[in-house]
């Protein structure tokens, strides 16, 4: 047996017979041709592209703040002429932080105040939507919930004065991190405060002071909506009438948490996104795109999926798909889908806004030991409940004894002690069977814990269909 020492002294006295032999392979064998990815050519593209309209700026543009500018193209936000602007003059405290010097809320309106100011719906937006819930005489584009808003739909116009505002830590016209520090003159950028769903359901009732609106007649949200639609009657439960809470929670569950997670760490993960200071250069693009492809995928369902791609392949022309050699970019119609709603969204939203607004969904819970750490408590205690009708007095008695369902989670108890300020107020929550994001096990959730709360006029809905969490749009 030879000894490795042996091995390796033959080798290294054979210098010129491996040089000479590498020599001769090379000039037999061509070199391979590269492989092309044209997905991955698409980002190097657009970040040209984005380094070229820099260029082409006049000198400080992009760090002049002003209304349109920021990571996110002018014609992606609402025109500033479009929507109303409530400031907020005065420091704003925060639950996890001492507060914000002041603050902007963009809000828009539809239908029309009664005199008496007691006939409002205030609507809460999901994560990334604008105040832009339906068309106005002064931005007549379909809204976000075009759908439900006017005369006779379900938030019926002709009757009711509807309210929707871009949540504070957003980027369409409300205080976020894209926002200029009133006390430095830059961008706060990541030096923004971690914020809460309280925080922002406390900053809509400024507006709502503003208004001269002492009390709701309903408070409607879906998704994250559904939260704040939530923590509304918590912290004002004189102040609602209704809740609707459609499609939420009431305590951010471990699974969605998760989905969150990794949007952010791709984000983060994006050279680009520099710790969240890159408002003077360029927006971290790729990572938005790719933490927008993960969300889809929450938002949307396989069997809707299933129906509307299958394993479709993308049409490329060719007479014979026998023929067609796999590639590694998108081929399937689903992967295409993805790909098309990552380049939508991947420089209409800003990065940083994505990052505060998805945290503070995670860190909402209703549970009495989570309240308590927080040091929260209701700005006051819930109107009197009307005297029931012989029919609500027997519903009454029947959910006074409710019991917990057969496998309740551990931590319901704690929940229905949680929720006891909104026993007093009649709600309504729907959920949607084939939602992966808020499954319907977390709406059974909420109705018992208002139920062993105390609240007998919950009224609780599931909705079919194979849309997922975007049913509710």
């Amino acid at each position: 047996m030879f000894s490795r020492s042996r091995i390796l002294a033959s080798v290294l006295r054979r210098p010129r017979q491996l040089g000479s032999y590498q020599l001769r392979w090379s000039s037999h064998c061509a070199t391979p041709p590269q492989p092309s990815f044209p997905c991955v050519d698409a980002h190097a593209a657009r970040e040209t592209r984005l380094i070229a309209e820099s260029a082409s700026r006049s000198p400080g543009a992009a760090s002049r703040p002003s209304e349109d500018s920021g990571p996110e193209p002018p014609y992606a936000r609402p025109n500033p002429l479009s929507y109303n602007v409530y400031h907020h003059p005065r420091p704003f405290p925060l639950t996890y932080s001492a507060s914000l010097p002041s603050f902007d809320i963009a809000y828009e309106t539809w239908g029309t105040l009664s005199p008496t100011r007691d006939n409002v719906i205030l609507l809460h937006t999901g994560l990334s939507a604008s105040s832009h819930a339906a068309s106005t005489s002064l931005n007549p584009s379909p809204g976000w919930w075009e759908k439900f808003i006017g005369p006779g739909r379900a938030l019926d116009t002709s009757q009711f004065f509807v309210i929707c505002s871009n949540v504070l830590g957003g980027c369409y016209g409300s205080t976020g991190p894209s926002s200029i520090d009133p006390t430095t003159g830059q961008r706060y950028a990541t030096r923004f405060p971690i914020l809460s769903i309280f925080d922002m359901v406390k900053a809509q009732f400024a507006l709502l002071d503003h208004l001269g609106v002492d009390h709701l007649y309903a408070s409607v949200g879906s998704s994250m909506g559904a939260m704040q639609s939530l923590a509304a009657g918590w912290l004002f439960p004189h102040r609602v009438g209704k809740i609707v809470s459609i499609s939420g929670t009431a305590r951010s569950s471990p699974g969605s948490i998760a989905m969150r997670y990794a949007q952010r760490s791709v984000l983060m993960a994006d050279p680009n996104w520099n710790n969240g200071f890159y408002y003077d250069g360029l927006p971290p693009h790729t990572g938005m795109k790719l933490a927008r492809q993960i969300a889809t995928i929450t938002y949307r369902s396989g069997p809707e999926w299933d129906l509307r791609f299958g394993r479709k392949l993308h049409d490329t022309g060719l007479k014979d798909e026998s023929q067609k050699t796999p590639k590694l970019c998108p081929e399937f119609l689903i992967e295409t889908y993805l790909d098309h709603q990552g380049e939508q969204f991947c420089l209409k939203y800003d990065a940083n806004s994505l990052l505060y607004v998805s945290k503070a969904m995670d860190l909402f819970d209703l549970t009495l030991p989570a309240i308590k750490q927080l040091g929260l408590s209701p700005a006051q205690k819930a109107a009197s409940q009307l005297t029931p009708s012989p029919e609500e007095a027997q519903t009454m008695a029947l959910l006074k004894s409710h019991p917990p369902p057969a496998n309740p989670p551990p931590h319901l108890p704690d929940l229905a002690e949680g929720v006891r300020p909104l026993a007093s107020i009649p709600t309504l929550v729907l959920g949607v069977q084939s939602d992966i994001l808020f499954p319907v096990e977390q709406q059974r959730e909420v109705v018992d814990a208002l139920r062993m709360a105390g609240n007998w006029r919950v009224s609780y809905f599931e909705l079919g269909g194979v849309w997922g969490h975007d049913t509710f749009l």
